[in-house]
C-alpha cells in the first residue's frame, strides 16, 4: 500500500511539474527532480499517457499539451460560488458566441444545487445567443495558448485612430479582463517596450516558434496599480472630482481606485481624489455622472470635459 501511495504521489508530481514547464523536460531532468532512475520515469510517462494525460515528446523532451489537458479540481461550495460569480460576470461582459465559456458554465452548473444550476445554464444560453465573433474567439485561443507555452505571437492590430492594420510580434505577459473588454499586456518587439492591446482590435494571431521568458520583475498588479482601468504610463497625475450631495452616497459606497481619498465637501457632497497615470481614460466615467460631478483638477482635464459637455448640449439647442 505504501509503495502504491509513493507511485501515486510521484505521478501527480510528474504531471504538475510538466504543466509548469511549457518547454518540457527531459527524462534525465525529471529523474533528477524525482530522485528515481530514467526507466522509472519512462514507465510513469507511459502510464500517464495511458490514463489520458495529453503528453507530447520532441527532441528528447516531454511536456503536456495544455490545449487538450483537462484539469481536475476539488472545490468547496464557497470556492465554487466564487467561480459562479466570476463566470456570470464574464458571460455578461462578452459580446461573442464563445463555446468554451458556455461549456465551462454548464460544467460548473452540473455540480451545484438549484437555483445556481438554472442561473448558470441561462448564462450559458445567453453566451451562445451572442453574435458570432468566431475570429475573436480564435484570436483569444491563440493568445492564451501562446501565453501558456511561452511562445511569441504575430498579431494583426488595427489602430482605432489610424484605422490601418499593422503586424507586430509580441510576447504575451498577461490577459486582463475589464468592463470594456479583454486586453493583452505584452512586450512589443517593434518598440521594445511593454504595450497594451485590446483583443477586439486584433484581427489575426499566429503562434511563432520563438520562445520568451516572462521577466521575474514583471508584476501585473504593480504594472496596473496607477491605471484607472487598463492604460498605464510613466507620469502620475493627481485628479480631484467634486460630486454633488445627491451623488455622495453612491460615490462613498465603493472603492473606485487603490489611491482614492474621500473628503466631505461643505455643501454635503464629496470630493474624490485619485492619482492615475492616464487621466484621459477617466473621461467616459466622469461624463456618465453628468451634472453631478465637477472636475477640480487638473485644469486641462476640467477644460476638456467642459468643452465636451458644451458640444453635447449644443446638439440639443433647438
Amino acid at each position: 500500500m505504501a509503495r502504491q501511495a509513493t507511485r501515486t504521489a510521484r505521478l501527480r508530481e510528474i504531471e504538475s511539474t510538466l504543466l509548469a514547464a511549457p518547454d518540457g523536460l527531459s527524462a534525465t531532468e525529471l529523474a533528477a527532480r524525482l530522485k528515481v532512475d530514467r526507466r522509472t520515469v519512462y514507465r510513469d510517462l507511459d502510464f500517464l499517457q495511458g490514463q489520458g494525460v495529453p503528453l507530447w515528446q520532441q527532441a528528447g523532451r516531454f511536456g503536456v499539451d495544455r490545449t487538450r489537458y483537462l484539469a481536475n479540481l476539488r472545490l468547496s461550495f464557497h470556492e465554487a460560488m466564487a467561480l459562479v460569480l466570476a463566470g456570470l460576470l464574464l458571460a455578461r461582459m462578452t459580446t461573442d458566441r464563445n463555446p468554451h465559456m458556455s461549456t465551462a458554465l454548464r460544467k460548473l452548473a452540473a455540480v451545484l444545487p438549484q437555483p445556481m444550476t438554472a442561473h448558470l445554464s441561462r448564462a450559458a444560453d445567453r453566451v451562445m445567443r451572442r453574435e458570432d465573433g468566431l475570429y475573436r474567439v480564435q484570436v483569444l485561443e491563440t493568445i492564451t495558448d501562446a501565453w501558456g507555452r511561452g511562445r511569441k505571437v504575430r498579431i494583426g492590430y488595427r489602430s482605432p485612430q489610424r484605422g490601418t492594420l499593422r503586424e507586430r510580434v509580441v510576447a504575451p505577459y498577461v490577459v486582463e479582463p475589464t468592463a470594456n473588454g479583454l486586453y493583452l499586456i505584452a512586450y512589443d518587439d517593434s518598440v521594445q517596450a511593454v504595450r497594451t492591446f485590446k483583443l477586439d482590435r486584433l484581427e489575426t494571431a499566429a503562434i511563432l516558434a520563438e520562445t520568451y521568458t516572462l521577466p521575474v520583475a514583471f508584476d501585473p498588479e504593480a504594472h496596473l496599480a496607477t491605471s484607472w482601468g487598463i492604460m498605464t504610463g510613466q507620469a502620475v497625475t493627481a485628479v480631484a472630482l467634486q460630486f454633488a450631495p445627491g451623488a455622495a452616497a453612491l460615490v462613498r459606497e465603493r472603492r473606485w481606485h487603490p489611491s482614492q481619498h474621500l473628503q466631505s465637501a461643505p455643501d454635503g457632497g464629496v470630493v474624490l481624489r485619485v492619482r492615475v497615470s492616464e487621466p484621459l481614460e477617466m473621461q467616459p466615467w466622469i461624463r456618465s455622472w453628468g451634472a453631478q460631478v465637477r472636475v477640480l483638477e487638473p485644469e486641462w482635464l476640467r477644460e476638456r470635459i467642459a468643452a465636451e459637455l458644451k458640444a453635447a448640449a449644443a446638439q440639443y439647442a433647438d
